[in-house]
């Protein structure tokens, strides 16, 4: 199991019944040789049967009332007095978590270098692999009587376990300071589902990647779930000896902090750039002289680059004296906002910290330059100097300092190339992110502000705002990145771009056409409602007594 063997610790455990440690291991039996798997162990204290084959925590003494009067967590690692390992220097390597709920003292979930789950409440099943939306995790379940396994599980009340958030995480998180999050429930995922999602990541590397579909597949996972395997099958979690719990913990983290009430700038969006990104890392250019560094940043980098992103742009911030754009002195506000906490998530998870001091921050500040170049308000500077190295054709991606510039440009075609992909994806992108834009002005409006140009829901549409963002903005970017890489990924880009923006215009045409049809119908409708007005009132005048002033009729007014 995830867990050490109980016989190796002498017998030592803690028995989830009468929460006392005692010796489970029936050593006391008499009993040379390792007992069978499969055997029951009686608890001596409670004479409560325990499955031998099954993780159990081992603790040298019961936890303490006041530990459980609230609902949180305890961290703990092999060196701690909790232990009662005859020789903690044999597990000196083991960290991990309790959870509790003060409403059932007896259910502990244990989380160590995996999730192992241990519950104690009478016919609760063991859940399926993949169970969880935290795919790929291992879970085990401790039972009470063997006779008791019959009991139906739904009499057993759902509870929901939490992460412990930090004070000011938590209340960044609340509900009173967010507003009220979309309730996703977590169904249990049918292996159906998980297998269609393991098929889609065998072809992750396919421009036409449906990231819609695959959110759906993985229960609104796509982030954690992409980012992961895209990062196991760089071998990076080995390379660099990442902790698997704590690079789970900080992807599920990243997850968390974008906001899933943004139309736009959610988990969807940053998994769809992290693909876009992994894409362009496999191009020949880039294949061939990236380092594992420079590829664990680009992914990192797409997977946080909008992360706790408001759902508004930069200069809404400015105007309304957010306290981000003073902290950030007006300059690159979201995008330093980004970073930082992208940082913050890294040190809290301690990801790096078993990297030496200056690698760490290193990594840090290379993560934040990459970030920093997604800034839009900066695309001319970064165009002209892209610009500038192809034409004079000295791009060396021998040097550290070129390659990084690189991937800062991958990252930027990754960040807005969704008028790149097949109209289907690029469509539904475009919607969202328009609406996310009229939501922006709507706010403008009601407070009386300046409402800001691509905003305006009454002056703009879908189709001239992409149009005129392809034109502008994703064109020329893409024109010189299919000059540094003229292979058939970037002309498949570029010959998506050009349907998408036709299929805009034709639509454009559409509604024009459409409007001016219907203005003239409804001119003659209103000038037959006058006429039939005036002539009813003109009847009643004379039934009224045929006054010789003549009421000028509401309708002849409009006209």
């Amino acid at each position: 199991g995830l867990l050490s063997d109980p016989w190796e610790w002498g017998g030592r455990g803690l028995c989830l019944h009468c929460c006392h440690g005692t010796c489970i291991v029936p050593q006391h039996m008499g009993m040379a040789q390792k007992p069978p798997v499969n055997m029951a162990i009686i608890c001596p204290d409670c004479s409560m049967e325990v499955c031998y084959q099954l993780p159990v925590l081992p603790l040298d003494r019961p936890v303490p009332k006041h530990v459980l009067s609230r609902r949180g967590a305890i961290s703990f690692s092999s060196s701690s007095s909790l232990f009662g390992a005859p020789d903690p220097r044999q597990l000196s390597q083991r960290r991990g978590a309790i959870s509790y709920d003060s409403s059932d003292q007896t259910a502990l979930y244990i989380r160590m270098l995996g999730d192992v789950r241990v519950r104690s409440q009478v016919g609760f099943e063991p859940e399926r692999r993949s169970s969880h939306p935290y795919l790929c995790i291992d879970f085990r379940t401790l039972h009470t009587r063997l006779g008791c396994r019959s009991t139906s599980a739904s009499s057993a009340p759902e509870r929901r376990v939490h992460r412990l958030l930090s004070f000011q995480r938590y209340l960044h998180s609340s509900r009173l300071l967010r507003g009220v999050p979309q309730q996703i429930p977590l169904h249990i995922l049918d292996e159906d589902y998980t297998g269609q999602a393991r098929c889609m990541l065998e072809k992750v590397g396919n421009w036409n990647f449906d990231i819609f579909l695959f959110d759906r597949l993985t229960n609104g996972n796509s982030l954690i779930t992409l980012t992961f395997h895209l990062l196991n099958q760089y071998g990076l979690v080995e390379l660099f000896q990442l902790d698997m719990v704590k690079l789970w913990r900080f992807l599920v983290m990243v997850q968390e902090d974008y906001h899933s009430d943004n139309p736009y700038h959610n988990a969807v969006h940053a998994a769809d750039v992290t693909q876009a990104m992994y894409c362009y890392l496999r191009e020949p250019m880039l294949a061939k002289s990236l380092t594992s560094c420079d590829i664990l940043l680009g992914l990192l980098a797409a997977a946080t680059h909008d992360l706790d992103h408001p759902g508004v742009n930069q200069p809404f911030l400015i105007k309304t004296d957010h306290y981000l754009a003073t902290l950030y002195r007006n300059t690159s506000v979201l995008e330093n906002h980004h970073w930082k906490s992208a940082v913050g998530l890294l040190r809290e998870t301690g990801l790096f910290s078993h990297l030496p001091a200056e690698d760490s921050l290193n990594m840090e500040r290379d993560l934040g330059s990459l970030i920093l170049a997604t800034d839009i308000s900066r695309q001319n500077d970064y165009l002209s100097r892209f610009r500038m190295h192809l034409d004079q054709e000295n791009l060396c991606l021998s040097n550290a300092s070129h390659r990084h510039f690189v991937l800062q440009m991958a990252l930027k075609c990754a960040d807005i190339c969704n008028p790149c992909r097949p109209w289907e994806l690029s469509k539904q992108w475009s919607e969202k992110v328009t609406e996310e834009f009229f939501q922006q002005g709507d706010i403008e409006r009601k407070h009386k502000l300046e409402v800001s140009p691509v905003c305006d829901r009454e002056a703009n549409t879908v189709g001239n705002i992409q149009i005129g963002f392809m034109t502008y903005v994703a064109e020329p970017l893409f024109g010189e990145w299919a000059r540094f890489s003229d292979t058939r990924l970037s002309q498949t880009m570029l010959g998506h771009m050009g349907l998408n923006k036709a299929s805009w215009g034709g639509l454009q045409q559409e509604q024009t056409s459409v409007s001016e049809e219907a203005e003239p119908s409804a001119a003659s409708s209103n000038a037959e409602d006058g006429a039939a007005a005036g002539k009813r009132d003109s009847n009643t005048a004379t039934t009224a007594g045929g006054t010789s002033s003549k009421e000028i009729p509401q309708g002849s007014r409009e006209s």
